[in-house]
């Protein structure tokens, strides 16, 4: 089975719901499963006191986790057009994976949700965009021939997955359309995976 790592970070819940498509999109591939990672959430003045596992939700990413996948999606809410530090603090430990070249030649993908419409989810997108470039990876978005791009009025970009969250601290939940553009996602790096190692 190629194991494609879905690795994001959510505050609020609204990235994780995203997450959970995208896993769906993935699984629908023959041969292909998700592994659904998360990362904890840092503090400007101490180290990380979270504990190893976290109370519930999917585990926390380690560098095994970035070595042994066949393809990688990323996923953040968006903090002023830029990805949340937690998922950034976890990317600045890859240095040694990017020495090795460990993700290089892989697919790899990008979705995020942000609390309002024009709240800077593109850029978000080439933010996580730029450390899969670095790691050599083949950085792989959504084509104008997927339909629900067409008819969304909330999230949705050819950069990659978004999602329109709305200013509540409690998760939203996705348009059909949203949930069909990360379906969409998760089965196109599945495929190409599928595609690269045969």
């Amino acid at each position: 089975m190629l194991e494609i790592l879905v690795l994001y970070y959510s505050r609020y819940g609204a990235t994780a719901l995203m997450a959970n498509q995208l896993c769906r999109g993935i699984e629908s591939v023959d041969g292909a499963t998700a592994r659904l990672r998360t990362v904890p959430a840092v503090s400007a003045t101490t180290r990380a006191t979270d504990p190893e596992i976290p109370e519930d939700g999917p585990p926390y990413a380690t560098l095994e986790d970035l070595n042994e996948c066949a393809g990688l999606i990323l996923g953040s809410p968006t903090r002023f057009g830029n990805m949340a530090a937690p998922l950034k603090h976890f990317l600045d430990s890859t240095g040694s994976i990017w020495i090795s070249g460990g993700m290089a030649d892989k697919p790899a993908g990008v979705f995020t949700a942000s609390a309002s419409m024009h709240g800077g989810q593109e850029t978000t997108l080439m933010t996580m965009v730029l450390p899969l470039l670095h790691h050599g990876m083949y950085v792989i978005g959504l084509p104008y021939t997927e339909e629900a791009l067409h008819t969304t009025t909330a999230g949705g970009t050819p950069y990659g997955a978004s999602h329109v969250a709305g200013s509540s601290s409690r998760p939203s939940t996705l348009t059909d359309e949203e949930a069909e553009l990360c379906r969409a996602l998760g089965k196109r790096i599945a495929g190409i995976a599928r595609r690269l190692s045969e």
